[in-house]
């Protein structure tokens, strides 16, 4: 599975310590992360395309992200848990920007917190 990774634009692992002091938010988190490890949101746009190709209408983030956990295990840095769930939601949006007539396939509710 190594080669697969290594085929990943972009894939350059960095380590960030949060500053002391109040949390960032989640969204200050997850652009943080997105900076670190651009080449999630190239994967989760692979695997999308390549699952509405084969007939689906519909696809779940939370599918997405446990297909990457299990390929990409070891290959994010930044945050503890690696792909953090609460990014799930930053994520769709950033497919749906960035790929328009994805829209109809995930769901998106309004964000909790920022």
């Amino acid at each position: 599975m190594a080669a697969v990774q290594d085929e990943i634009p972009g894939l350059v692992i960095h380590t960030v310590r949060q500053p002391e002091g109040q949390p960032a938010s989640i969204q200050a988190q997850f652009e943080t992360f997105h900076q670190l490890n651009p080449w999630v949101l190239c994967a989760l746009e692979a695997l999308t395309a390549d699952y509405l190709e084969r007939g689906a209408s519909r696809v779940g983030i939370g599918m997405l992200f446990e297909v990457l956990r299990w390929r990409y295990v070891m290959a994010t840095e930044g945050d503890e848990f690696r792909l953090n769930n609460n990014f799930r939601s930053r994520y769709v949006r950033l497919l749906i920007e960035r790929h328009p007539e994805w829209a109809r396939a995930f769901e998106v509710r309004s964000l909790r917190t920022d």
